[in-house]
C-alpha cells in the first residue's frame, strides 16, 4: 500500500513538473514581449541576450502616450459595441434554438460551423460594398457590424447547449406564477445562464478587441482607427523601433489579459456548462 502511495505521488510530482515546464514554453514569448518593452534597442540586438534590462526605460511607454487615447478609444467604442450587440442577437437566438421545435435545426447550427471556418478575407469584399451602400464606411458601425458576424455563431453556439440543461420545469413554475415567455427568459433564463452569458461577453469583446483586417479595410481614416492598427507606425523607412513595437504590444493584450484573469472563474463555469448535454 505505501509503494503504491509513493507510485502515485511521484506521477503527480512529474505531472506537475511537466505541466510547469510547458507553462514556462508557452508564456517565454509573452515574458520576452514585456521584458524587451523596458530595453533600448542596442539591447534588444545585443550579440548576448539578456533575460532582465541592463538599463531599464520607461521611455517606449511615454512615447505612447501622445497617440494612444484616440486608439484607444476607437478600440474600446468598437469592443463594446461589438459585444453589446452580439449579446443582443446571439442570446435569444441561442434560447431560441435550445427551447422551441424550429424547422431546419440542424441546418441552422450547421449554418453557424460553416460560418466560423470562413477566413476574413473571403467576406471583406461583399461587407464592404454592403457598407458602401448603407454609407457606414469609415465610421464605428462598420467594423462593430463586421466584428459581430464572427462573435455571434461563435455565442449562440457556446450558449444552446447551457439552455438545453436547463431544466425546463423551472419555466414552467414561472409561467404558473404568472410569467409569460419573455419574463421567464429574463427572470429564469439568464440568471442561470449568467456564467455562460459572462463567457460570451469576453469572448466577444476579445474578438473585437483584437480585430484588425475589418477595421483598416472599412475605416480609411487614421483618426478611426483601432489599436491594432496603430503597431504599423513604428515600422518606416528608417527602420522598425522594436522596444516601441513590444510596449505597444503590452499595451494592447493588456485589456485580454485583465478581463481573462478576474473573469476566471465565470468562464470556466460557462465553458463547462451544458457539456452534457449538446
Amino acid at each position: 500500500m505505501k509503494n503504491i502511495h509513493l507510485t502515485y505521488r511521484h506521477k503527480n510530482i512529474l505531472l506537475s513538473a511537466a505541466a510547469v515546464i510547458i507553462a514556462c514554453i508557452f508564456l517565454f514569448p509573452l515574458y520576452w514581449i514585456v521584458v524587451n518593452s523596458f530595453k533600448l534597442d542596442s539591447e534588444i540586438f545585443a550579440k548576448t541576450p539578456t533575460l532582465w534590462p541592463e538599463n531599464f526605460t520607461l521611455k517606449a511607454y511615454k512615447d505612447q502616450l501622445g497617440s494612444l487615447s484616440v486608439t484607444m478609444k476607437n478600440s474600446v467604442i468598437i469592443a463594446v459595441g461589438s459585444m453589446l450587440l452580439s449579446l443582443c442577437l446571439s442570446v435569444p437566438a441561442a434560447y431560441g434554438l435550445a427551447r422551441y421545435k424550429v424547422r431546419g435545426m440542424k441546418l441552422f447550427v450547421l449554418i453557424f460551423l460553416i460560418t466560423q471556418m470562413l477566413p476574413a478575407s473571403l467576406v471583406l469584399t461583399p461587407l464592404f460594398l454592403i457598407f458602401s451602400k448603407l454609407g457606414i464606411l469609415n465610421s464605428y458601425w462598420a467594423p462593430i457590424l463586421s466584428t459581430a458576424t464572427i462573435s455571434i455563431p461563435f455565442i449562440v453556439l457556446m450558449l444552446r447547449p447551457g439552455f438545453l440543461s436547463m431544466p425546463k420545469e423551472l419555466e414552467d413554475a414561472a409561467k404558473i406564477d404568472g410569467c409569460n415567455a419573455l419574463t421567464s427568459f429574463f427572470r429564469i433564463a439568464i440568471p442561470i445562464s449568467k456564467p455562460t452569458v459572462i463567457t460570451a461577453a469576453c469572448f466577444s469583446f476579445v474578438f473585437a478587441w483584437n480585430d484588425l483586417a475589418y477595421s483598416m479595410t472599412f475605416n480609411t481614416k487614421e483618426v478611426m482607427r483601432p489599436m491594432t492598427s496603430a503597431i504599423y507606425t513604428f515600422m518606416n523607412q528608417y527602420g522598425t523601433k522594436w522596444n516601441s513595437i513590444m510596449a505597444y504590444g503590452v499595451l494592447l493584450i493588456l485589456p485580454s489579459c485583465i478581463i481573462f484573469v478576474t473573469m476566471q472563474k465565470h468562464i470556466v463555469e460557462g465553458m463547462t456548462s451544458g457539456s452534457v448535454k449538446g
